[in-house]
């Protein structure tokens, strides 16, 4: 009977023993294990083994990323603006002995870390640029807690500016400053406008006098090449009118014949009924009409 009660006592303490020495650790937690005080291993997810009551766990980490809430804080900005601002940081626990040993508290450190960059940051930025620029705020802030969370076991992914917010009399003045803007530039694009419009006018009238100066210009040579087609053919006839000079002495008679009864056949034709033709030179007249005779005649020869 004893020797069953000291079997079934060590049956237990073996049981026991071993309930505490085995340790199953989810796949998403690192376990720190201390012997005797002293680090000894992490424990990462599955099934692991440990020395009862000479090994401890002195800390458990999750390596899913998790959110830093960094409360809302007043700042001033480089033109002396007080604004209140918060953020969000987002971390990944990538060595559990670093986050253990080398912080007493991580979260609490990196929270007071955003604040102290975000006030840096913030006070070498004016109003507008903090307003308008919060990616690159965001950069400088996960540029600055990276290197500092790095050597805490700790990766910083991510930050976020959560909001910022400015007192009512700064939103008031911001809210008429936009508003003056907004009139300047519709003032400027109406004289932008008035302006484009003034130049195609402007160009258009050039155009008509360019094509006004292009049909006078072409009328004029038009004009001109008629009095030189004109003054070529008079050219021509007097030419010709040399040559039978030349050849004929009669030639010159024949011309003048024929220009007088032109001009005595125009002033026959008239309707006037008061006109009296008095030829002064009937010798002339005569030869004249001879000298015809006798170019009439050679040239039916």
């Amino acid at each position: 009977m004893e020797f069953l009660v000291f079997v079934g006592v060590v049956s237990l303490a073996v049981f026991f023993y071993f309930l505490l020495a085995v340790k199953v650790v989810p796949q998403t937690d690192q376990w720190v294990i201390e012997r005797l005080g002293k680090y000894h291993c992490t424990l990462e997810g599955g099934l692991n083994f440990i020395v009862p009551f000479i090994d401890s766990k002195r800390s458990s980490f999750t390596t899913q990323e998790q959110i830093i809430d960094v409360a809302r804080q007043p700042v001033i900005t480089k033109d002396n603006v007080s604004i209140n601002i918060d953020a969000v940081v987002y971390i990944r626990i990538n060595n559990a002995r670093q986050a253990t040993y080398e912080i007493l508290d991580l979260k609490v450190a990196i929270a007071q870390l955003a604040q102290t960059t975000l006030r840096a940051e913030i006070g070498r930025m004016e109003l507008d640029e903090t307003l308008s620029s919060r990616a690159d705020l965001n950069a400088a802030l996960l540029a600055s807690l990276d290197i500092a969370s790095s050597t805490w076991g700790a990766k910083v992914t991510r930050v976020e500016v959560a909001d910022i917010s400015v007192p009512a009399v700064v939103q008031t003045a911001m809210e008429l400053q936009m508003e003056a803007e907004r009139r300047r530039r519709a003032t400027e694009t109406e004289a932008e406008g008035d302006k484009n419009a003034l130049i195609a006018k402007a160009e258009g009238e050039r155009q008509q006098a360019f094509k006004q100066a292009e049909a006078v210009e072409r009328m004029a040579d038009a004009v001109r090449y008629e009095k030189e087609q004109h003054a070529t053919g008079e050219q021509k006839a007097i030419e010709l009118i040399n040559h039978a000079m030349a050849e004929n002495a009669s030639a010159a008679e024949f011309l003048l014949a024929k220009d007088r009864i032109e001009a005595f056949a125009g002033l026959a034709s008239s309707e006037s009924a008061n006109k009296i033709v008095v030829p002064v030179e009937t010798s002339e007249m005569v030869g004249s009409l001879t000298a015809l005779t006798s170019i009439l005649a050679q040239n039916n020869k």
